[in-house]
């Protein structure tokens, strides 16, 4: 992912932006040789403060024979796009897309121990499903520790993270926050979600607070 001076999020940036319900990326790890990589659609666990992330695949997933021959990964979420046609910009009117994108690079270990898998599926439970807390995983209990041997589970390391808001901060910030009021006006598909991104962006460089509209 190429990213520009001025498209480059920061940490707390990045941070606040999962934090706001964005769990569900693609996971990626190198194919067999002669073979395109494994891409795997998958919901997350996230603690950016270990920085690790955790989740589970089926058994029959060809992920695992992927990270067993090379544990490098790496895990893409994006969201908030939108395209943007030549004419909102200005000379000369060159269209392209607004979007969000954080990505992971990491290591990944199968834990495949009946405990280690409750664990995980405990942790995304907590987070997925607040409102049943004393709902458990338990090794060979019902309802979900008989379907254990179905699964295994993956803890990712990561080592570096990469996070891009691509929403015209190379623009003047008058011609910038115009933008957003294309957004409104056109209001299909994610062009809210690109609009708050982009004024969110645009009150960084101006030093003021995100307008409504």
């Amino acid at each position: 992912m190429l990213i520009r001076g001025w498209d480059r999020g920061g940490e707390a940036e990045w941070r606040a932006w999962l934090a706001a319900g964005r769990d569900f990326g693609l996971l990626a790890a190198n194919g067999p040789a002669g073979h395109g990589p494994v891409l795997v659609p998958t919901h997350f666990v996230l603690d950016a403060d270990r920085g690790e992330i955790l989740l589970h695949l089926a058994t029959p997933n060809p992920l695992w024979a992927a990270v067993r021959a090379d544990p490098r990964v790496t895990l893409s979420v994006t969201d908030d796009y939108a395209f943007v046609p030549g004419h909102w910009r200005g000379e000369p009117g060159t269209p392209t897309s607004f979007y969000a994108s954080v990505q992971f690079s990491c290591s990944a270990e199968i834990v495949d121990d009946a405990a280690g898998k409750a664990a995980i599926l405990d942790r995304q439970l907590a987070h997925f499903q607040p409102e049943t807390p004393g709902l458990r995983v338990t090794p060979g209990r019902e309802p979900y520790g008989p379907l254990l041997s179905g699964l295994r589970g993956l803890r990712l390391t990561v080592h570096e993270v990469r996070a891009k808001f691509k929403y015209d901060d190379k623009k003047p910030v008058e011609q910038q926050a115009a933008l957003a009021d294309r957004l409104a006006e056109r209001g299909r598909g994610l062009d809210g979600g690109a609009r708050a991104q982009l004024l969110r962006r645009n009150a960084l460089r101006t030093g003021g607070c995100p307008a409504d509209g």
